[in-house]
């Protein structure tokens, strides 16, 4: 079995996603304030910015490891970790329009303990104001008319194409009753590492460096995706909802084939084949009608999820994933101190409990 990751210095890594958002979150905001009305407010309040009676809130945008990544992602190029900044806006204004979409078309009513934009405002606001964030994203690194501008916005909007072909492959494998792992791995490359992948390069592209440089730090970031996803994949079936700010077994009420699942039928076995049958069953049901079942129908699914060895490969995929991430950094020189802040964040993103 591969060895479990050493945990990072957490007051680094929390120094390091503060600085992200110090510097993101007004440049950020100045950009959602452009928005007419009445957009700008939802999107504040989808941000955190506002409660849902247009209070002034002490929320946030999130965890904030893409900023932290796109600045991070300069100083490897040698820029100050301020050049990295449209970038990381850009980044995180393109994250969020895929949240405010994906909430809508997975029907989650919840996200960081709050009702989702869609639940307030409606569905037709939540496609509005995803919309515009994505049109923002563009706008505020084109703005900058450089010629680093034009190809960290090439990055993007390829990564952007990425992550949208993911969500489609994410919706179409629910109605399926067998999805491969490399077709799983694939997906989730798509929706979660291609992001990821763009906010690791985006600073250094703006910073001026060459192609090479940023397709090592892209692909250090492209791993760290899957490995992110893959310990999201295990919060969404065992993750407490105190801590993750979903219901119980979240991804197998969606019908989500996650890593967990799709290694789980993978495997063989009686747990397995029990599992594939109790879900091809299932997938002859309504959504309401699944969503009735009650917790212990999904605690049922998750012991043979667990029993099948679903919960094992996916932790050590994880694993797996975080390690090429930081092989890739051997491709490129980066100044010592930069690459122990890039292994410490990805260390990060695999130990995380939310």
């Amino acid at each position: 079995m591969t060895s479990a990751i050493p945990a990072c210095d957490t007051g680094d890594v929390s120094a390091l996603l503060e600085r992200g958002r110090a510097l993101a979150a007004p440049v950020l905001r100045a950009a959602v304030s452009r928005l007419a009305a009445p957009m700008d407010t939802v999107a504040a309040y989808h941000f955190g910015w506002i409660d849902v009676d247009g209070r002034p809130t002490d929320g946030d945008s999130g965890k904030a490891v893409r900023p932290a990544l796109a600045l991070l992602s300069a100083e490897a190029a040698g820029a100050a970790p301020e050049t990295g900044v449209p970038g990381a806006v850009a980044v995180e204004l393109v994250h969020n329009f895929s949240l405010l979409h994906d909430d809508l078309m997975d029907g989650d009513e919840q996200r960081r303990h709050r009702d989702t934009v869609w639940k307030v405002h409606g569905p037709a606001q939540a496609i509005l104001v995803g919309d515009a964030l994505f049109a923002l994203a563009n706008e505020v690194l084109l703005e900058l008319g450089t010629a680093e501008a034009g190809r960290a916005t090439r990055r993007l909007t390829t990564a952007t194409r990425k992550l949208i072909d993911g969500q489609a492959q994410d919706i179409s494998y629910e109605h399926r009753e067998r999805v491969t792992v490399a077709e799983c791995l694939e997906m989730e490359g798509n929706k979660t590492g291609a992001l990821l992948a763009c906010a690791a390069s985006i600073g250094a592209v703006l910073g001026g460096a060459d192609d090479r440089t940023a397709d090592v730090l892209e692909a250090y970031g492209y791993h760290m995706g899957l490995a992110f996803q893959a310990v999201d994949d295990l919060l969404g079936i065992w993750g407490d909802p105190e801590a993750t700010g979903k219901q119980t077994w979240s991804d197998l009420r969606q019908r989500k084939k996650s890593l967990p699942v799709v290694a789980a039928l993978a495997a063989g076995g009686p747990a397995s084949e029990q599992l594939a049958r109790i879900l091809a069953e299932d997938a002859k049901l309504t959504d309401s009608q699944l969503a009735d079942f009650d917790e212990e129908e999904f605690a049922s699914r998750a012991a043979l999820i667990e029993e099948a060895g679903g919960r094992e490969w996916t932790s050590q995929e994880a694993r797996r994933q975080h390690a090429t991430a930081i092989e890739a950094l051997d491709g490129v020189d980066i100044p010592s101190e930069i690459r122990a802040r890039l292994v410490a964040l990805s260390d990060f993103v695999v130990v995380r409990k939310r």
